[in-house]
């Protein structure tokens, strides 16, 4: 039927036709970003026989990454195709992760080489300010591209640098140097104890035993009583999460924490370059517990030495008939802090941004694929074999100070012999500074911080409290991973605290507002000449009690801290 005398047709009717008679020159391709042959090729062959699989996503875009230096347009969109996924869907999670580098068109590719200077607490009082200022100067910048980076979880030889993943301990700008003229950027990898090491040694029989006789809840039984509680930082009694999570419906899964992102934490590093397989068993014990399917270890990428180890022991592990091919899937973060939240290292593998979840449902209940997952920490795991062999005493049996159990304390800063110490879990920071050595040389002790940024700072007169679990909180405080950090007179306690408050600014995921503006506000409020305390204070409670998780709940105590303890400085 005509319009107002319009026709569809054309034709010679009259009026003048809305719908055009000829074919038209139109659009020749679809909306958007063009898929290029070539780049289409090189992505398929990067990826191979591999599934594509979206939780692989983060996995491929390293693939890119390492083999061309960059994201470049052209890739994405053939990494999208290959997907299945909207180009939205793969640029979002590109961007999201610091270690990934998207080049639009036009933009020119950063240099082939990159030096990441860690700028954190430890690093930045051995001078890492300096250090990045001095290889900006003198160095090309056209050939090397010099980057400010969060803890690289080396706090103990500060200050620390990556060389494309080669990292150069007490660096200074001559061995930087040497180093890009030997073109040695690639990791070291220490000497640590093998498959065979291991198993000759009884390793695995635990595993091997429980797994033909043995009774999950007799082995919570013993984890529960050896007292052994989260070593992540949140402290939960780890035997009970294996009770939530075998009382959900499989499949069940495992997910290990490994993103140990914390400053000032190294410990987990530290066991992994050693004795992998402590852990590595542990993890197959709790997966037994709870029936787990798979096995995922979400390992930081800021660790390319523990990642080789890992590879090289699991496959080692599917060689020896110890596990399934596949059973344990090997995660590569790409530097981003927040995923050391669980429920947003869970986003992580499942192949998307790590952004938290709301909570409830937690992940005993919805986690990975958004079935019941299982979430330990590597020192967790590492402790889990070691009570299986050795029997709970093994951490109960240590007392001091009320507390019972072990703690490995990550140390660094103004002690003379910084690294991870063993001591019992109600040790104080007089015994940890005896355990380092003493203060280092010409430093007299004014401050620590006892479990990372979020635990804030404490005054050398607080020298008699327990560092454990329970202990802090009294104080506005907490033990959290046990990152002790060491201050002397030499450093200001308002300087540190506005480092730590940096961190949390560049490390939010923005997902909150509380979080995302409360850190960029409170890092403008702290460099005023004289702080804004009752304002302060104000936008420390609306954080603490409006952010998602942990990081905008926790950022505010280094102000809070200083406030009350070091008010003298701001």
């Amino acid at each position: 039927m005509a319009l107002d005398g319009r026709t569809k047709s054309g034709g010679n009717a009259p009026g003048k036709g809305v719908w055009k008679s000829g074919k038209g020159k139109g659009r020749h391709h679809t909306k958007g970003r063009q898929l290029e042959d070539q780049a289409w090729s090189e992505v398929t062959a990067l990826l191979g026989e591999r599934p594509r699989r979206a939780d692989l996503l983060i996995e491929f875009l390293h693939l890119i990454q390492d083999c061309f230096g960059c994201l470049s347009a052209a890739h994405l969109r053939a990494l999208a195709e290959e997907m299945r996924m909207s180009m939205a869907e793969v640029y979002e999670v590109a961007t999201f992760y610091a270690h990934f580098d998207v080049v639009k068109e036009g933009e020119s590719p950063p240099p082939a080489l990159t030096i990441r200077v860690c700028d954190s607490l430890s690093c930045e009082l051995a001078g890492a300010q300096q250090l990045k200022k001095a290889l900006e100067d003198g160095l090309d910048a056209a050939q090397v591209r010099v980057l400010r980076a969060p803890c690289m979880g080396r706090c103990d030889t500060a200050p620390v640098l990556e060389l494309g993943h080669k990292h150069i301990d007490h660096a200074d700008v001559d061995k930087v140097k040497a180093a890009i003229a030997a073109n040695d950027t690639h990791a070291v990898i220490p000497d640590y104890q093998t498959f065979a090491d291991y198993a000759a040694e009884g390793g695995y029989a635990a595993f091997k035993d429980l797994r033909e006789n043995g009774n999950w809840e007799e082995v919570q039984e013993k984890v529960l009583s050896s007292g052994l509680r989260g070593l992540g930082g949140a402290g939960f009694p780890s035997g009970k999460k294996w009770g939530f999570v075998r009382a959900n419906p499989g499949p069940r899964y495992l997910a290990v924490n490994g993103d140990e992102g914390e400053p000032g934490t190294f410990k987990d590093r530290y066991y992994l370059e050693r004795v992998p397989h402590l852990f590595l068993e542990g993890m197959l014990i709790a997966a037994w517990a709870v029936e787990a399917e798979t096995c995922f270890i979400y390992m930081r990428d800021e660790y390319p030495a523990v990642l080789h180890i890992l590879a090289e022991e699991i496959a080692a592990l599917e060689a020896a008939g110890v596990v399934d091919k596949g059973y344990i899937e090997l995660r590569r973060g790409a530097g981003a802090y927040i995923c050391g939240e669980e429920s947003a290292m869970i986003e992580s593998i499942e192949g998307k941004r790590g952004m938290p979840r709301h909570r409830p449902p937690f992940v005993a209940q919805v986690g990975v694929f958004g079935q019941p997952t299982l979430v330990h920490n590597i020192e967790t795991l590492h402790w889990v074999t070691r009570i299986c062999r050795e029997g709970p005493e093994v951490l109960s049996g240590t007392e001091k100070n009320g507390r019972k159990g072990l703690r490995s304390y990550s140390v660094s800063g103004r002690v003379a012999n910084p690294g991870v110490y063993l001591l019992p879990a109600g040790s104080t920071i007089t015994d940890i500074i005896d355990a380092c050595g003493g203060m280092a040389d010409g430093h007299v002790f004014k401050a620590y911080q006892p479990g990372g940024p979020s635990s804030g700072l404490l005054p050398a007169s607080m020298d008699d409290v327990p560092l454990d679990f329970d202990t802090l909180q009294p104080h506005g405080s907490f033990i959290g991973s046990a990152a002790v950090v060491v201050l002397s007179e030499t450093d200001s306690a308002r300087a540190a605290a506005l480092n730590m408050l940096r961190f949390f600014e560049d490390e939010s995921c923005g997902q909150c507002t509380p979080c995302r503006v409360g850190c960029e506000k409170a890092v403008k409020l702290m460099q005023a000449d004289h702080w804004d305390q009752p304002l302060l204070e104000e936008l420390s409670v609306a954080m603490v009690d409006a952010s998602i998780c942990g990081l905008g709940q926790a950022a505010p105590n280094p102000i809070r801290m200083v406030m009350k303890h070091f008010a003298d400085e701001i």
